[in-house]
């Protein structure tokens, strides 16, 4: 018998709804909640409001979008094994950051943080390149050309980022290595308002995705007989999914295997119709990347570790799983 499908959700918003009060230093509710306290004086009430809620706020954020991105891409490619990574667009988005980080560039911006400018634009490089290699020939977007140009563009940021870290000083690559195994520590809510309207333009393109892309893991000549606008689902399925993990990026780093162990743990649940697996991963994705969050900040307490870490203690293994289990199928 299936999940109901309202379970999924509702124990996603508990999480997200609790997680702020779990930490490695306890606070005062009625403290926290009192107004009348000036905020100033008041450390109950910023270790709750401007450590804890954006850091939640960003974990979710970025969980959904990684783990959509997943499903999306996972249909698009026709691969179980593609990742929101997959296309390059994390390696170019961390090529970005880095560049800043080393270099020293400074934009001043109140509305988007530097690292996170840059990172977003590197992603946006990385989509770009992408796209112009893999562009439609006929009324196609080559599939295998967008799988091969990632995973080459991959490569080629990522060696590009070894020599620039190779180039930094101390202070530099150790900043730099903190941010490439990814870290919720937003420390306030201005990163999040500044891709919060990129995300909920991804997550509206995701909405409208589904029938489409149900038909299209079929084949693109399957889904072209059934009435399916084939270049127009492609493009929108891979511009959208590039644009969430770009942003997910300039939030939070390069997280990592989301976007592979909340798909198939979704349809292991609910089936592969896409009009389910969608809405579900967002907030499967969204409470998975919650709890690994409050797992860094207090197993070691107080010494905070990498959420990235977390995440593919979790992902590695369940990588080598799915591996093993389709070449049994």
């Amino acid at each position: 018998m299936k999940t109901p499908r309202v379970v999924f959700h509702l124990a996603a918003f508990a999480i997200c709804v609790l997680a702020p009060f779990v930490g490695s230093t306890s606070i005062n509710l009625y403290s926290a909640f009192n107004f009348e306290i000036p905020f100033s004086d008041n450390i109950d009430a910023q270790i709750l409001f401007i450590a804890r809620i954006p850091r939640v706020i960003a974990g979710a954020l970025v969980g959904a979008a990684l783990a959509t991105s997943g499903v999306v891409l996972q249909a698009l490619l026709r691969n179980p094994l593609a990742t929101p990574f997959t296309l390059g667009v994390s390696a170019g988005g961390s090529l970005g950051a880095i560049l800043v980080i080393v270099l020293g560039f400074s934009v001043s911006s109140p509305f988007v943080p530097t690292v996170a400018l840059a990172s977003f634009i590197g992603s946006l490089t990385a989509v770009s390149i992408v796209y112009y290699l893999a562009r439609f020939r006929g009324n196609r977007l080559s599939t295998n050309v967008l799988l091969l140009a990632g995973v080459t563009l991959n490569s080629l940021f990522s060696a590009t980022i070894m020599f620039v870290q190779y180039m930094a000083d101390y202070t530099q690559s150790f900043y730099s290595i903190r941010w490439l195994m990814g870290n919720l520590d937003v420390s306030g809510y201005t990163p999040i308002i500044s891709a919060l309207p990129l995300l909920l333009v991804a997550f509206a393109v995701f909405c409208y995705l589904p029938r489409a892309l149900n038909v299209l893991t079929l084949g693109a000549d399957s889904a072209s007989a059934r009435g399916v606008n084939v270049l127009a689902t492609q493009r929108l399925a891979f511009f959208s999914a590039s644009l969430a993990t770009g942003a997910a990026v300039a939030i939070g780093g390069p997280i990592g295997f989301i976007g592979i162990i909340i798909p198939h743990a979704v349809r292991m649940f609910v089936g592969a119709d896409h009009r389910v697996v969608l809405p579900i991963s967002a907030s499967l994705g969204a409470a998975f990347l919650v709890i690994c969050d409050i797992g860094a900040r207090t197993i070691l307490s107080p010494v905070e570790l990498p959420v990235g870490v977390i995440t593919a203690m979790f992902g590695g293994p369940f990588f080598l799983w799915i591996l093993v289990r389709n070449q049994q199928n």
